[in-house]
């Protein structure tokens, strides 16, 4: 009801009642004038409440249209807005192109070596031991006399000088070792390669300098020396050499190869990183249209619901990627030779590049099986690791305290950690309980108990409990499959929007038209 046909009808009643009246005059006119004034106040309050419900239903409608096309796939997004797959067509296209970077990463293999010259002379070997200065030690009445101070005695042996020292009293080098005062032995030389491989792959050749240390351990005065060997490798471009062919330019095609990996990793970047931040902002959109119109506060679990995990994952996975990729090329200009960090970001990304496609598998009730029961289950997984964490690190400290002197694989912490590791696995068992030594019978004896408990404990209780907890998953996401998902205020709130992404009420004015082909059905 308008306010004209409101006007008309108090203005009927007011004639009405004047013709009832003989003399023209109305015996209360204030009283009807008031009346006609009230009904037109009711009317105007009915008015705007019903303008105002209708405005909140169509803000929650639209409101659900945007929490519908944010949670919808590509292929829906694609049907609906003609929108294309673009951040999955970069994550295929990476997938090809960091595996085939990380194949082109070979290890080295050096085969043509020499000593590094100085000058005309060739580089000395470096023979240098470290030992206290003073040491008197005489087990036979129990005595000792040490200098604690630790002195250092160095030697050099040209490569070309003879292995003839003759009688002690003829030996050039003088060189006596003390044991009961002796620390350690280090022996150092140098050596340039070059690395000759490369041409077959039609790369040019790197030269190396290698930096080689040996190193003889007496520490621990055990009557055991520990022989350790560090290798430290710099990469340089050669002075002086030719080969004939292309080796040059399939090179400079290696460089821009490298430089397009980086350019579509920079693209996939920019694109998961907005996707973020439009998920963010629609969440606090959401947060606050939920207070608004229902004060109440959007749960934890449904406000993570906007932050999706898989785009975190690419956002990692392109940044390693660019990284090693800089690296990389670094690399084959002979300007740095950090292998072993560049292999290392281009593998985990290539392993994070392989497990972001997932995301996509998962849009397929047939094939996200596998991503639901880790996603439920990660939870109470990470609950009951923390608990097995505890004993595993009690068995790992004991171990280590009581049977390291007499069991070579309680040496060291992390060696026991390994061990017990392998038990838990079924490996190298008949090996750990048989090069037990059998000095003390009391420590023997309790290596027995401390190993069968152990076993008993995390192969018997541990492991299976652990497998219980998957399995119980696996089958409560089996019974939602058949039988529907638990609903949250999110998705409820979702599920009253009715309208298919190809109904066209999704679409913007300006949007292109969707083309009749889909880009995939499920």
């Amino acid at each position: 009801m308008d306010a004209t046909t409101v006007g008309t009808r108090c203005e009927l009643r007011r004639l009405g009642e004047a013709r009832a009246w003989p003399d023209g005059e109305m015996a209360n006119p204030e009283v009807v004038i008031s009346s006609c004034s009230s009904l037109e106040e009711e009317n105007h309050y009915t008015f705007n409440q019903h303008t105002f419900s209708s405005e909140q239903l169509l803000l929650e409608d639209q409101m659900r249209q945007k929490l519908s096309f944010f949670f919808m796939n590509p292929c829906e997004k694609f049907r609906t807005q003609g929108r294309k797959p673009w951040k999955l067509g970069t994550q295929i296209l990476k997938i090809v192109m960091v595996t085939i970077q990380y194949l082109q990463l070979r290890s080295v293999s050096v085969g043509t070596h020499a000593y590094k010259r100085e000058g005309s002379e060739e580089s000395r070997m470096t023979i240098c031991q470290h030992f206290y200065k003073q040491g008197n030690i005489f087990p036979e009445n129990d005595t000792f006399d040490i200098d604690s101070k630790i002195e250092t005695e160095c030697f050099f042996i040209k490569p070309d000088e003879s292995f003839y020292i003759g009688t002690l009293e003829e030996n050039k080098l003088n060189l006596t070792l003390d044991f009961h005062r002796l620390l350690t032995v280090e022996l150092q030389f140098k050596l340039k390669a070059i690395n000759l491989q490369t041409i077959s792959h039609q790369e040019l050749p790197d030269c190396y300098d290698f930096t080689v240390t040996i190193t003889f351990d007496n520490k621990a005065q055990s009557g055991r020396i520990k022989i350790s060997l560090e290798n430290d490798i710099s990469i340089r471009e050669c002075k002086d050499g030719h080969i004939s062919g292309s080796i040059q330019k399939n090179t400079h095609y290696m460089m821009i190869f490298d430089a397009f990996v980086i350019l579509t990793c920079l693209a996939s970047l920019m694109l998961c990183i907005r996707s973020v931040i439009r998920g963010l902002q629609l969440q606090q959109e959401y947060a606050r249209f939920f207070l608004l119109h229902y004060k109440k506060e959007v749960s934890v679990s449904d406000r993570m619901e906007f932050v999706n995990g898989w785009y975190v994952t690419i956002i990692i996975s392109d940044i390693l990627t660019i990284t090693g990729s800089v690296l990389k090329m670094e690399i084959q200009a002979k300007s740095l030779a950090s292998y072993d960090v560049c292999s290392i970001l281009l593998g985990t990304s290539t392993m994070l590049v392989w497990l972001g496609v997932i995301r996509y598998l998962g849009f397929f009730q047939k094939y996200n099986l596998l991503i639901l029961t880790l996603q439920a289950a990660l939870p109470n997984v990470i609950r009951f690791c923390c608990c097995a964490a505890m004993i595993y690190l009690g068995y790992c400290f004991c171990g280590w305290i009581v049977l390291g002197p007499y069991h070579d694989k309680f040496r060291s912490l992390n060696i026991v950690s390994e061990c017990l590791f392998s038990l838990i696995n079924g490996d190298d068992m008949f090996a750990t309980f048989a090069n037990m030594q059998q000095k003390s019978y009391l420590v023997w004896l309790f290596s027995r108990i401390y190993l069968y408990s152990f076993i008993s404990l995390f192969i018997y209780v541990v492991l299976s409990l652990f497998i219980a907890l998957i399995t119980d998953t696996y089958e409560t996401i089996k019974h939602y499959q058949q039988h529907g998902f638990p609903e949250t205020e999110l998705r409820t709130f979702i599920s009253e929007c009715k309208d298919l992404p190809s109904s066209g009420k999704y679409r913007l004015e300006d949007d292109p038209p969707v083309s009749i082909v889909c880009c995939c059905k499920k």
